[in-house]
């Protein structure tokens, strides 16, 4: 399978509307992340991608054989915050458990590293995400803490893990 982390384009919609339409991605995600997710969700986020992107803030799609099959970015932070950058993540569910996530954090921390003036990158998984945390951790990605009941989703209190990897790891 050939992996690439490319800039978004239009013609990703369709994809994006087929996986990203998935409860157990949604469930793992921030709110603004909807499920159902629908077509002009899709459209709306593809167009959001590529007139962002640069702009404080690095989106890639992640495509699989040409094909798109996730996302990931990194957006700076501001004010005190401003040399570090919140890493995000999706993945298609046909394609967990083969190391492409993995592959992809690495190669987007790269990226993001050569890019901006940032020397840390973090990543907030709840706790229960066992997967996601696997994904950091095989990327080099270090357990900084807990962050108790921090996150109310699906009507549920939970705890998010802080994960970072700075620029000289």
């Amino acid at each position: 399978m050939e992996l690439a982390l490319v800039p978004w384009e239009e013609g990703f919609i369709p994809s994006v509307a087929r996986y990203a339409d998935n409860p157990k991605i949604a469930a793992n995600l921030r709110d603004v992340f909807p499920w159902p997710y629908t077509d002009a969700d899709a459209a709306w986020f593809v167009r959001d991608c590529m007139a962002r992107d640069g702009q404080n803030v690095l989106f890639r799609a992640i495509t699989a054989d040409g094909a798109c099959v996730g996302s990931v970015s990194v957006a700076l932070g501001s004010d005190v915050h401003r040399r570090g950058g919140e890493l995000g993540y999706w993945l298609a569910e046909p394609f967990w458990g083969r190391g492409i996530m993995t592959w992809a954090v690495r190669e987007m921390c790269r990226e993001a590293f050569a890019a901006f003036d940032i020397v840390r990158i973090f990543a907030l998984p709840y706790a229960h995400n066992l997967a996601s945390r696997r994904v950091l951790e095989k990327a080099g990605f270090a357990l900084e803490g807990v962050l108790r009941q921090s996150v109310y989703k699906n009507g549920a209190m939970c705890d998010a893990c802080v994960y970072a990897l700075l620029r000289e790891e």
